[in-house]
């Protein structure tokens, strides 16, 4: 049971039960995360959880916004980077992240919010992407096709993790050939 514990801010209370979320599901992955350990390592009750999230599926997505937040902040800090760099930066993000990926991927079919915050992610990773492109002179109408790539290329690289050198290689290729690639008139 759930020691006493001074009255609480309810943001505050919200970050701690999703701090302890995102911990057990990047540790023990979203399957083996009960909502009876995750509301342990609150601190909390199970009930408590719910005042805040509809069901498990609902704090899965505020951890995925949580962790995307952060991500967010720290491309920032990257912004200047030629494209090949952040693609990388993104690539090795997402792999340390893999269970959750993959748990986004399983989810997203099963239940409407994840599915929802999968769009809207992919959304904006279509437009950063295009916006890079963009800048690089690639034709409007080709960019719709040339991010497809890129998210395909992305999504593979953490399916079959290569190494360093050939991640770097596979890149190094998919950005010249988005920004050196002849437009369609």
């Amino acid at each position: 049971m759930p020691r006493n514990r001074r009255p609480q801010d309810r943001e505050e209370k919200r970050e701690e039960i999703l701090a302890a979320a995102q911990q057990l599901f990047i540790d023990d992955g979203y399957e083996s995360a009960s909502m009876g350990q995750i509301a342990k390592n609150a601190g909390v009750t199970v009930n408590t959880i719910y005042w805040y999230f509809r069901d498990k599926d609902d704090l899965l997505v505020a951890v995925l916004d949580r962790l995307l937040a952060e991500a967010l902040a720290q491309y920032a800090t990257i912004a200047d980077r030629p494209l090949g760099d952040r693609l990388l930066w993104t690539v090795d993000q997402l792999e340390r992240l893999h269970g959750l990926v993959n748990t986004v991927h399983t989810r997203a079919p099963a239940s409407p919010a994840v599915h929802a915050w999968h769009t809207g992610f992919h959304e904006l990773a279509d437009t950063l992407v295009a916006d890079d492109l963009r800048k690089a002179g690639a034709a409007e109408a080709d960019l719709p096709a040339m991010t497809a790539i890129g998210t395909f290329v992305i999504e593979g690289l953490l399916t079959h993790r290569p190494d360093d050198a050939d991640k770097r290689a596979v890149i190094d290729l998919l950005v010249h050939r988005l920004t050196t690639a002849p437009t369609r008139t």
